[in-house]
Formats: C-alpha cells, structure tokens, sequence
C-alpha cells in the first residue's frame, strides 16, 4: 500500500473513488507550505469512514481536488468516556483538549466551578485542537468538544447510568483506588480548577449515586497533568490501552 506522510481531517464523505474537495486554507497548506504536487498522496479521515489513502487530483493553492484510492484504516471508536475539566489558562485548556483526544476519549466538556477564574471560551478553536491532534496521533475520531456548562447544570442533569471518576484533591496522599473494580460501561472522569473543588461542590459529588471520589496520588497535581495522569490511570484500568 502507498504511504502518505500527510494526514488530513474533512467534512466529506469518504468512499473508494469518492472525490474530495478541500478547502483553501487545506489548499494552501498542502500545495503552498507542503508542495505537494498532483499524484502526490494524503491519508484522509472524517470521525466516520476510517482513513482512506488519497492520490492528488487538483492541486490548486486556493483549492485542489483529493481522490479517495483505498481505506488504510478502519473506524476506530474510543471508549465511551467524556472528560470533564474546568477551564484553566488558555494555553493550559489547549493542552488539556489536544491530551484528551489524542488519549482517547468521546466527548470533551468544560464545565464552569465556583472557583473557575476564566469561563471565556471558544468552542471553535477548542474543537480546531482537537481536528489537529486526532490529525498527528493516527486516530480516526475526532471527540466533540461541547459548549461551557455550569458544573451544577450538569450533576443535575446526569445520566444515571454514567460512572463518574471525581478526581477530589482533598483525598491526596491516600491509597490508589482499583479502577478496575468499578466496572466497565459510561464513564466519565472530572478534573477541577486551579483551587480545587468548593466544600459545597465536594459534598455534591460525594453524595451523587455513580460518583467515586479517588485521589491522583501523594502530591496535588495541576489541572492539566491531573487530567492526563487520570485518563492514562482509567484508560490503563477500564479503556482500550489493555
């Protein structure tokens, strides 16, 4: 099989023979900063179809056209877990999104905290990190990054039939919990704001059927390394890394 260095995110469907139109700024990218010339080859993926090898049609800088030839890869689905994390600084949230996708996850949901200091985001962009790591690391899914929610909006609307993993600093230094043992289906892992969680947030989640308060460990970790220690600790235990 042909191999393509370059791996590319559209919105067409993809099919064996399937022409795809790419957009300019795609257009620029491959034939303006790449130099990719017509028969060149590109791996194509959409979060639906799989990655398919495409040949260089129509190489335009303000547009070109890519001819599907062969999937390399089928559809590889993540686990059914969803990332919830409180904005932090906006390089810090970057790097949280682009971890989490390319960890494998299936949903990525800011939620707003009572000790949340920055509630101002993008959801474009944030959705843009994610396109751009699923891009790098090989996969073929892109998470869908939702809309900021208010944490309490959200516990009160919880499927009761999700697992909730609450990362709760407040249990630092305390022994490791068996992941494993909880059980596999839904899950969900939530990572709080710089300043941890409120009393009366802890209180909530320890309360809430489904929910299992864990520590990360014998220091207290900062948002963005706590986010990645748990979901290598959770993919490593219930995911797909087994």
């Amino acid at each position: 099989m042909k191999q393509a260095k370059i791996r590319l995110f559209v919105d067409a469907d993809l099919a064996k023979g399937q022409a795809v139109a790419v957009s300019r700024d795609q257009a620029h990218y491959l034939f303006g900063v790449m130099r990719l010339k017509e028969g060149a080859h590109v791996a194509l993926f959409n979060g639906r179809d799989g990655e398919f090898l495409a040949d260089v049609t129509v190489a335009n800088k303000r547009n070109g056209i890519l001819t599907c030839v062969e999937q390399s890869k089928p559809l590889q689905m993540p686990p059914d877990l969803w990332l919830l994390f409180a904005p932090i600084k906006k390089a810090r949230t970057d790097f949280i999104v682009e971890k989490a996708a390319e960890m494998g996850v299936a949903r990525i949901c800011p939620v707003s905290t009572d000790y949340t200091q920055s509630d101002r985001l993008k959801q474009d962009r944030l959705q843009a990190h994610a396109v751009e790591a699923a891009e790098q690391c090989g996969g073929t899914f892109v998470p869908e990054v939702v809309d900021l929610v208010k944490l309490d909006r959200v516990l009160a609307e919880w499927p009761t039939e999700r697992k909730l993993l609450f990362c709760d600093e407040t249990r630092v230094g305390e022994a490791a919990t068996d992941l494993a043992a909880l059980g596999a289906g839904p899950w969900a892992i939530l990572i709080g704001p710089e300043g941890g969680f409120s009393p009366a947030e802890v209180e909530k989640l320890r309360g809430m059927d489904g929910v299992h308060s864990v520590s990360l460990g014998p220091r207290i970790l900062r948002a963005d390394t706590a986010a990645v220690a748990a979901l290598a600790l959770w993919q490593d235990a219930l995911g797909d890394w087994r």
